[in-house]
C-alpha cells in the first residue's frame, strides 16, 4: 500500500496505534500507552510555547527511503509549512523531529528513525524517554541542549 490508501482506509480509521510504514510498504504499529500520549502532549505544548514563530505537529508523516515514519512531534517553521502543508507525507523532514520513547522501541529502530529523520533535512531529533527525560541529537552527534530551542527542559512532565 502506499501511503495514501493508508491514511484513507476506513479500517485503518482511529487505531488506538500510531501507525508507520517500513521499506516494502507493509503497515508498522506501535501502540502507545496514556504516558506516552501526555509526554507528547507536553512537548508539543512547550515547542509551540517556546518558538511561537512555527508550529509544532503531531504525528506527522514523513517520507523516508525505509517507508513512512511519524515522529511523534516535530515543529516546522512558517517557510517550511508554506512549503509542504499540503503535502502528505512530508518529503522533507521539519526542522526538530521527536521521539517519545516507548517500551517496544529498540535502540537501533530509534538510531535508524533519527538518521532517516537527518537524511530527510531535519536539524535536530530529540528523544523523551517514559521519565520525561529528554535527549538532544543534531546531525553531528549529541548535544547537551537542543541549539535550535536552548530554553526547551531537560525533563517534562
Amino acid at each position: 500500500m502506499d501511503w495514501s490508501e493508508i491514511i484513507d482506509n476506513p479500517h485503518l480509521q482511529d487505531l488506538p496505534f500510531k501507525i508507520e510504514q517500513d521499506r516494502y510498504g507493509n503497515i508498522v504499529m506501535s501502540p502507545a500507552s496514556n504516558r506516552h500520549g501526555e509526554l507528547q502532549a507536553e512537548i508539543a505544548y512547550l515547542l509551540r510555547k517556546l518558538m511561537p514563530e512555527g508550529k509544532s505537529l503531531t504525528e506527522c508523516s514523513v517520507a523516508t527511503p525505509e517507508g513512512v515514519k511519524s515522529p511523534d512531534v516535530a515543529w516546522a517553521d512558517a517557510a517550511f509549512l508554506a512549503a509542504n502543508r499540503m503535502t502528505t507525507p512530508f518529503t522533507t523532514a521539519p526542522e526538530v523531529c521527536v521521539e517519545v520513547l516507548s517500551p517496544s522501541n529498540s535502540a537501533a529502530e530509534i538510531e535508524l528513525k533519527t538518521q532517516l529523520y537527518f537524511d530527510a533535512g531535519a536539524r535536530e531529533v530529540w528523544t523523551c524517554g517514559a521519565d520525561g527525560g529528554m535527549a538532544f541529537f543534531t546531525p553531528g552527534g549529541p548535544v547537551e541542549r537542543s541549539v535550535r530551542c536552548q530554553g526547551f527542559p531537560l525533563t517534562i512532565g
